[in-house]
């Protein structure tokens, strides 16, 4: 597509400035939501590339979500599997918390889904395979997750499952004296009846009844219970009123009914599940080390009375004001499974929570073209920091209040720009909408458009 703009130098091509924190430096936002931002990072000393979960002290206090920020990094200390997301370790600055994690690059499960209809039987049961060694490690060590779905498992550049997004994990001490837990949580078509009921529910049974909901998408393509009235969506997951379809295998389909049975009690287990002559075809359980993990430090990270000599300062280093330059470690990470050729050949589809555009066009007329798509359709425009990150804020109150996206322009070469547009609140499917009128706005300075996904990397943006 021939973009309609002058090819002037976009800044010069120097970056506007980098953030370290201790001995991370920090690139790209990966993803943001009400109390997180989850930025790139790579350590200076290794050269390893990590996932950085940033969270603000006085909004954590202030929406009192200390205990629950807590409990999620409490999580995800004692968790080490190879089919979960790991953190390496947490820092604190007077103002801020930072979450170092592990960075997967392969996108989500769900994008599988979405780009293949459906898995084949073989595939879908490698990837349940590795789901059900997580949760039962996950149990085994005291830890619910409470809000598996297909967006919460990623894929690594090796096309390993990684389970992520403890933001709604439970721990041992949140168990009543009844041996149950009573939070009712987790995205509705995969939660479990007995935890729609809120008579309390023991986590390991409700985390299984995802897993099953989770395998049935993965070989249908779409989800067993689904409806438009939540009233009609709860009536068919209490009764588990739903059909598989005939390319299910005799074997898969009986598990499935196992899994999703209505009553707990009679519900198959994961120890049953591991034993399960479908489930047990080409297993491989991962070898792996135990680790011995110590949680005193957790309490000092969000104590007032912690020693000034361990918080860290945010430190940044200013240059002219220019598009942020994206390096290649950050190149890379944009491309699932590190193939380059993913980066710039797709064309426009569905929308998801983020996608990006490259234009010849300068930042600054990028940011022109912006506001002048933007502001007909109902939303303003408010430039943060520089020039070249923006915050587009709809007008009108949406499904899940106004929808807020985060706009930022990245210079990878002299004359070319990158541009990612994500939704950092409100309704995914009013983004779709929105970015779908906001491009036709702009189709005169698009030169390659590319959909991807939204890369958490095992950190809640939503926390």
């Amino acid at each position: 597509m021939t973009s309609r703009c002058s090819h002037g130098s976009s800044g010069g091509g120097s970056s506007s400035g980098r953030t370290r924190v201790g001995k991370y430096e920090l690139g790209r936002t990966l993803g943001e939501g009400n109390f997180a931002k989850v930025k790139f990072a790579r350590n200076s000393e290794t050269r390893e590339n990590v996932a950085i979960k940033i969270l603000d002290k006085e909004k954590l206090l202030r929406h009192k979500m200390i205990g629950q920020i807590k409990r999620e990094i409490s999580t995800m200390k004692l968790i080490r599997h190879p089919n979960v997301i790991r953190m390496y370790e947490v820092m604190a600055s007077k103002t801020k918390i930072y979450i170092v994690m592990e960075l997967v690059t392969g996108g989500e499960l769900f994008d599988k889904i979405v780009q293949s209809g459906r898995l084949k039987e073989d595939e879908a049961r490698k990837y349940f395979q590795q789901l059900i060694c997580a949760v039962d490690y996950c149990h085994s060590r005291g830890v619910f997750h409470r809000d598996l779905k297909p967006e919460n498992l990623l894929l690594d550049a090796g096309g390993v499952l990684k389970v992520s997004d403890f933001g709604l994990s439970a721990l041992p001490q949140q168990v009543r004296e009844d041996g149950l837990l009573h939070t009712t949580c987790g995205t509705p078509n995969y939660v479990a009846p007995e935890v729609i009921q809120d008579k309390g529910y023991d986590g390991a049974k409700a985390d299984l009844w995802s897993c099953g909901v989770i395998l049935y998408v993965l070989m249908a393509g779409y989800l067993p219970f689904e409806d438009s009235n939540l009233i009609s969506l709860y009536k068919k997951i209490f009764k588990a009123n739903f059909t598989c379809p005939p390319w299910f295998s005799t074997s898969a389909k009986n598990l499935i009914k196992r899994i999703l049975d209505p009553n707990p009690a009679t519900r198959i287990t994961t120890a049953e599940v591991i034993e399960n002559v479908w489930f047990k075809k080409g297993y491989k359980p991962p070898q792996f080390l135990e680790e011995n993990v110590n949680l005193d430090d957790v309490d000092a990270i969000f104590s007032e009375k912690v020693d000034p000599q361990n918080l860290i300062v945010e430190q940044r280093e200013e240059g002219p004001v220019a598009p942020a330059t994206m390096n290649a470690f950050e190149l890379i990470s944009t491309a699932q499974g590190l193939n380059l050729r993913n980066l710039l050949d797709k064309h426009m589809g569905i929308v998801k929570r983020e996608t990006r555009f490259t234009s010849k066009c300068s930042a600054n007329e990028i940011v022109s073209k912006i506001e002048q798509a933007a502001l007909p359709l109902g939303f303003e425009v408010i430039k943060k920091n520089n020039n070249f990150k923006l915050k587009i804020q709809g007008e009108k109150t949406g499904r899940k209040g106004h929808l807020s996206v985060a706009t930022e322009i990245f210079e990878l070469a002299p004359s070319l720009n990158m541009v990612e547009i994500r939704k950092s609140g409100g309704d995914t499917l009013e983004f779709q909408l929105f970015y779908k009128n906001l491009s036709n706005g702009l189709k005169d300075i698009i030169w390659k458009a590319e959909l991807i996904n939204e890369e958490t990397h095992g950190a809640s943006t939503s926390a």
